[in-house]
């Protein structure tokens, strides 16, 4: 797929300016288009600020081949930090960790007069991250790419950063993807400019909502999994992480897949 975004880009670059536009036609052909076409339906149909953000996230995603997790990370104006969405639990966990270690990209992308983007494609490596870095390299993810959210200048003023990880070494620091990762920001951007300080309680209801989702059900998960392979709670979740990873699956996803057809379904052994 990454051959298409770059023959995508580079036919865009070669089309004269008053050339026909790339979607004219019956069937857009090209992946990018396609996505950002999906995106922008998906947007008119949104009925508030979370469904906004939660598409954007959902699309970058979809977008960037390298990305295995997206978050938001949200700066609200008495200084506090949070993330409202992300595309698996462990986003969140991320993103946690660098508030509890005051470092990281987010927190650099994220502040009032932080640079457009951060990137390592070695967080265990990192000298800017000495904590943050290998905590994240433990966990499997050893690229990020942190993209500035900028409000608009009036009150409430809010700040935050699209986070991108990856478990590819190296990944996420090229032209293209960068490009990219910074116009999904300007939707999200868009959407916390409107945002009123009271809807804010609004982002913080869906997170708390998705969640106590998520840790029901991958509660539940592993549970079965503690039961049918007579493991420990400890042992049942790092089972379901590998299994995640292998399977480039959600881990909630994977843990909602489990708890409602564990009968028909089977996990590797330990």
């Amino acid at each position: 797929m990454q051959d298409d975004w770059s023959r995508d880009r580079a036919a865009f670059v070669a089309e004269p300016a008053d050339g026909p536009h790339p979607a004219d036609g019956d069937e857009i052909r090209s992946p990018l288009a396609a996505q950002f076409a999906t995106l922008t339906r998906a947007l008119l149909r949104t009925g508030s600020v979370a469904d906004v953000l939660d598409v954007v996230v959902q699309a970058t995603h979809a977008v960037i081949p390298t990305a295995d997790l997206v978050s938001l990370t949200v700066r609200t104006p008495d200084g506090k930090l949070h993330t409202p969405l992300e595309t698996d639990p462990l986003g969140t966990e991320l993103d946690e960790l660098q508030y509890e270690f005051d470092e990281g990209p987010c927190l650099e992308a994220a502040r009032e007069e932080g640079i457009a983007y951060t990137h390592s494609g070695d967080l265990a490596a990192s000298p800017d991250w000495p904590r943050f870095g290998p905590a994240a390299a433990d966990r499997g993810y050893v690229s990020v790419l942190s993209t500035a959210l900028v409000s608009s200048d009036q009150p409430p003023r809010l700040r935050g950063a699209m986070n991108i990880y990856s478990r590819e070494p190296g990944a996420l620091g090229d032209e293209m993807t960068r490009d990219h990762a910074l116009l999904l920001a300007t939707h999200a951007s868009l959407a916390l400019a409107h945002t009123e300080a009271v809807r804010l309680a609004e982002l913080r209801e869906t997170q708390l909502r998705r969640a106590l989702e998520s840790r029901d059900v991958i509660g539940q998960a592993k549970g079965i999994l503690m039961n049918r392979r007579g493991i420990d709670a400890d042992e049942a979740f790092d089972l379901l992480r590998r299994t995640s990873q292998d399977l480039n699956v959600r881990l909630a996803q994977l843990a909602d897949t489990l708890a409602s057809r564990h009968t028909e379904l089977g996990l590797p052994d330990r």
